[in-house]
């Protein structure tokens, strides 16, 4: 930092949590706490004010601003002061793994790795932290995973009634516990409330059954640490399915509304499914569905289920 600089923020006043505000004015949380990084990473980079400037192609003063707090930039700025620092856009915007040096020492030693090794990294991790599964119970609970159509309710109960255990459709048990319908809960309190309505339905199932079949809600791979307690207990299978089976199977079961705005209904649907098969296909089986009867598509999931069973 040069001694013009210092100089600033020597003399320029504060907002109300003490961090520097030129001219008084209010600042917004997010956008201070972005500029105390971006002088943080300048300082132990040792480089001037300036000197980012020139290799960010941005004003000084436009940096000065954001380093103040009161300039809101483009993700683009951001992106160019990024470079110029040497570090990560999400180092510069404060993600969890850059909190610390042990944070930042542990993600260099993950990144580029693949799928495969990023898994036994994951598994690892469990056993040394003591998370890992020692359930069990793990085998003789099954978990249907998939997106809305893939048949997990119908199919999950010819399960458990061919396997001769419980069937739990963890939809209608996180309704039971809110008082409300799925959609309510996400229309009155929000997207955070239904998910920790979903964890709690589900620590409540795995803590009453040791031998169950549960219709999981097709969201249930969003929220990391729900799906971990979800792999760690249970036996998962991913009901996999075209993007259009899963709309023709909703729309046989009386909801059209899906079919309102069929291209832009389709698009989204492939979006989601793109979105979530990398966390699907973590489940420990897989059953596609895609083109096959009823029956068809049981007995794939009866011998999945059973040969996983008795390999335990």
């Amino acid at each position: 930092m040069n001694e013009q600089d210092d100089a600033v923020l020597a003399t320029a006043p504060t907002d109300g949590n003490g961090a520097t505000a030129p001219g008084g004015e209010a600042r917004n949380p997010l956008l201070a706490a972005l500029g105390e990084r971006v002088r943080n990473l300048r300082a132990q980079r040792g480089l001037t004010r300036k000197a980012v400037a020139i290799a960010a192609d941005v004003s000084e003063r436009h940096l000065a601003n954001l380093e103040y707090g009161t300039g809101n930039a483009s993700i683009l700025v951001l992106q160019q002061v990024a470079g110029a620092l040497h570090c990560s856009l999400a180092e510069l915007v404060g993600d969890v793994t850059t909190s610390s040096p042990e944070w930042l020492l542990i993600r260099e030693l993950l990144e580029n790795r693949s799928e495969t090794d990023l898994r036994r990294v994951r598994l690892a991790l469990g056993e040394l932290l003591g998370t890992a599964s020692v359930d069990p119970a793990r085998h003789s609970r099954i978990a249907l995973v998939g997106l809305r159509g893939a048949g997990k309710s119908t199919l999950g109960q010819m399960l458990a009634d061919d396997l001769e255990l419980p069937f739990v459709e963890l939809s209608r048990e996180i309704e039971k516990l809110a008082g409300c319908s799925v959609r309510e809960i996400h229309d009155l309190y929000g997207t955070n409330a239904y998910r920790r309505y979903e964890r709690r339905a589900l620590e409540e199932t795995i803590q009453i059954y040791s031998e169950v079949v549960i219709a999981t809600p097709g969201g249930i791979v969003s929220d990391p640490a729900t799906f971990n307690e979800l792999l760690a207990h249970c036996t998962t299978v991913w009901l996999q399915a075209a993007p259009e089976e899963h709309m023709g199977r909703v729309a046989a079961q009386g909801d059209t509304r899906p079919m309102a705005a069929s291209k832009e209904a389709m698009d989204d649907l492939r979006r989601i499914l793109s979105g979530r098969a990398a966390f699907y296909s973590k489940a420990d089986l897989s059953v596609d569905t895609s083109g096959k009867s009823l029956a068809q598509a049981f007995q794939g999931l009866r011998s999945a289920a059973r040969q996983s069973m008795n390999a335990s």
